[in-house]
């Protein structure tokens, strides 16, 4: 999981340092990695490497979409649906981090190492990627 502290200004103007959570499930990295030809990650590697802003902009915003969401008060749930996203991207919280996203690259890799989650290991010890076979995500 992904804990971003951002302070920014609200629409009344009131200076607010709030914790914003983001995390990859499993099953939600599987679909990404699957509807790449490469994978999420050498396509992400490809995306930088080509310079391409559209799909840079567009595959973060996606990125953000799918891993953005709000803790249960207990920790049990990780709540990630389309009000909660949307009442994110209503914040000028979420304007100044999508801008540190695409114009650090340091945050950048900082933020999809921290959203990805915990891969199952195998009796060696090594971890599986989501086809199953030894990565190192």
């Amino acid at each position: 999981m992904y804990k971003k502290t951002i302070t920014y200004k609200d629409f009344n103007g009131t200076e607010r340092t709030e914790d914003f959570y983001f995390h990859l499930k499993q099953s939600t990295l599987a679909r990404m990695e699957l509807l790449e030809e490469k994978g999420l990650v050498e396509y992400l590697e490809d995306i930088v490497k080509a310079m391409d802003r559209k799909k840079l902009i567009a595959t973060f915003d996606d990125i953000i979409r799918k891993s953005y969401g709000v803790k249960s008060d207990d920790g049990r749930r990780f709540i990630q649906n389309d009000q909660v996203y949307e009442e994110f991207t209503e914040t000028e919280a979420y304007s100044k981090f999508f801008m540190e996203l695409i114009t650090d690259d340091e945050e950048a890799a900082r933020f999809i190492n921290g959203i990805m989650p915990e891969l199952p290991q195998d009796h060696n010890g090594s971890e599986k990627n989501v086809n199953g076979e030894n990565s190192s995500l």
